[in-house]
């Protein structure tokens, strides 16, 4: 048992724990942003969008699709902190040669090189957007704080920076995410770069564009039927 934890840990295990949370967690963003898109369709839609996913299972569905998300999340920013960790050491110690694209399969750009960062002030933004939309809020009319929350200039503008590194961490996290689980190689990888390249863009547009969309045209004053 043992000796399987340490195969599962090893430079390879976490490797490929960081590609497989990875996949958990864009298939959550995807999933995420397309729930999010129904403030453009208007309040009663987003809340009871809200209101829908809160009833599935009598809420049991919400609560144990949070915990797997926690786990998730908790793995990735473990085996990714520690693989970023062991590489930087290894690049020490062979010199300069590492510092600079290598080509093939090491593909270091901006956001290669600075995925440790993003990924730390990403992992700061869901702890504060965890707790102002899920601890703080109030459920039964959460497009209310949600547009509250965008109605002032400087979270939108922390918001807007933060999508844009999101996309820069997304960029760089979708092509690695099939190669730390073995299915690129020097003939395919080109292609899932420039599929990362959209899929990043794509991301961050779509995050980018709701506070500022909840910023000039947010109506906190929404009340659900019944005086909600």
């Amino acid at each position: 048992m043992a000796e399987n934890g340490s195969v599962a840990w090893s430079s390879v295990g976490k490797k490929v724990i960081t590609g497989i949370t990875g996949f958990a967690l864009m298939g959550f963003i995807i999933a995420h942003l397309i729930g999010n898109l129904t403030l453009f369709i208007g309040p009663a839609q987003f809340n009871g969008y809200a209101h829908f996913l809160e009833s599935i299972l009598y809420g049991w569905f919400v609560i144990a699709f949070e915990v797997v998300m926690v786990f998730v999340f908790l793995f990735h920013m473990i085996a990714a902190i520690t693989v970023a960790w062991t590489d930087r050491r290894q690049a020490r110690t062979e010199g300069y040669r590492y510092a600079k694209n290598a080509g093939g399969k090491s593909r270091k750009t901006l956001s290669s090189t600075t995925m440790i960062y993003t990924g730390i002030l990403i992992i700061f933004f869901v702890i504060g957007h965890i707790y102002l939309f899920k601890i703080n809020p109030s459920h039964e009319n959460l497009y209310a704080t949600v547009s509250a929350a965008f109605s002032g200039i400087g979270f939108t503008i922390f918001t807007l920076v933060v999508m844009v590194l999101l996309g820069f961490h997304l960029r760089h996290g979708f092509w690695s995410a099939f190669q730390s689980l073995g299915w690129t190689n020097d003939k395919y990888l080109p292609l899932l770069t420039k599929l990362a390249l959209v899929f990043a863009v794509i991301m961050a547009i779509g995050f980018f564009v709701i506070p500022v969309y909840m910023y000039f045209s947010g109506d906190s004053s929404f009340t659900m039927p019944g005086g909600h």
